[in-house]
């Protein structure tokens, strides 16, 4: 019988112009798709402009979401991790998440969960004005008022979905920005409290509780991403907050990642090692496909993996495999960044240079077992 794997893909909900206020970032309509179709090379070599195979399509769309859908279970990713964000008091570019992946007749065919991507807003998002990384648009984070009014709309609207993913049936809600958290709430102990009513209200809402993650990061973490702002805290503080498991978001925020893909390897087997004895809870392993950041960019902006090519995305892979396979105890689930960061250069999705090879490398690793 062949081991089942949750390899769970983070989903950028940012191809779609039905939000609104994408329009301040975005204003030709078309979200992020915008910057990604305007994208050039920056020097010789760089392989820019990238085109999806699937078209500039809106994301929004269940019809969309349906034909993805198909093509992340046929190739093995069966579980989506929705960047979900709260700003200015209300969510932020759900409608990728509720109007086309809710909304798509096939989506009882995986799982989902969500990861609040509770970092400041800035001009990064915005071509026009990305070198001003100083900039705050929207503030992520939020006092405890906001907070319960955020979290209730998450245990009410998400939780209860047959379709959204659990561990030792809790739902696992995953948080990115520890420091941030931390310091809207006011502090490490109005953290706790806050977490604990998180939990509390779970079991209120008929849960039998919460799986709480946090996005894990390095003393080698530079803002390569543009929004990503110092994010290190002291081990022993996530045993007080209380959280469940880790995993990462991208090799970015712990490598340095000039470097071609495959020399990367070595250095991301010995941090899960780390990991692995510093905390005494669960590591997931996490697999990213490439970074570049470029496209959100008209000045070049250094920090580059080279040749991220299916076969080198499929060692890593395999890697993760073999991660899981030594950890029976834990639960089989694998993170990749992404689904679709197309302006990270960070995809699963088909385009115009590999075709279908980053999801035919995830089958031939977690479909084709013999």
């Amino acid at each position: 019988m062949k081991k089942q794997y949750d390899v769970a893909a983070y989903i950028w909900p940012a191809y779609t112009g039905d939000e609104p206020r994408t329009r301040i970032f975005w204003p030709e309509g078309m979200g992020e798709w915008q910057s990604v179709k305007a994208a050039q090379a920056k020097f010789p070599g760089h392989q820019w402009p990238r085109k999806p195979l699937w078209g500039y399509v809106n994301e929004a769309d269940p019809y969309v979401m349906e034909m993805e859908i198909e093509a992340a279970v046929d190739h093995g990713v069966n579980v989506f991790i929705y960047d979900w964000y709260w700003y200015d008091r209300r969510p932020f570019l759900e409608n990728c998440l509720n109007d086309g992946f809710l909304k798509a007749k096939n989506n009882g065919k995986m799982k989902f969960y969500l990861m609040w991507a509770n970092h400041d807003a800035g001009a990064l998002w915005d071509k026009r004005n990305s070198h001003d990384l100083e900039t705050v648009v929207w503030q992520g984070g939020v006092e405890l008022a906001e907070f319960k009014r955020a979290m209730s709309r998450v245990i009410e609207k998400y939780f209860h979905l047959p379709n959204y993913y659990t561990i030792d049936g809790k739902p696992v809600f995953m948080i990115y920005d520890i420091p941030g958290l931390v310091k809207g709430l006011g502090g490490v102990q109005a953290a706790q409290e806050a977490i604990e009513w998180f939990r509390e209200a779970c079991v209120r809402a008929g849960l039998p509780g919460l799986h709480l993650q946090f996005t894990m990061w390095s003393d080698a973490a530079t803002n390569l991403s543009g929004v990503d702002g110092e994010k290190n805290v002291p081990a022993e503080r996530f045993k007080e907050l209380g959280f469940d498991s880790t995993s990462h978001y991208q090799f970015a925020h712990f490598l340095n990642v000039d470097q071609d893909y495959a020399d990367l390897l070595p250095q991301v087997k010995a941090e899960w090692a780390r990991l692995e004895k510093k905390f005494d809870f669960p590591y997931f392993p996490h697999v990213s496909m490439g970074w570049d950041n470029n496209p959100r960019f008209i000045e070049f902006r250094p920090g580059i993996i080279r040749d991220c090519t299916p076969e080198k995305i499929e060692r890593a892979l395999r890697m993760a495999k073999e991660y899981v396979d030594s950890h029976p105890n834990q639960p089989p689930l694998i993170t990749i960044n992404s689904w679709n960061e197309w302006t990270e250069t960070s995809y699963l999705q088909p385009d115009d240079l590999y075709g279908y090879g980053y999801l035919e490398a995830i089958k031939r690793v977690f479909k084709d077992q013999e």
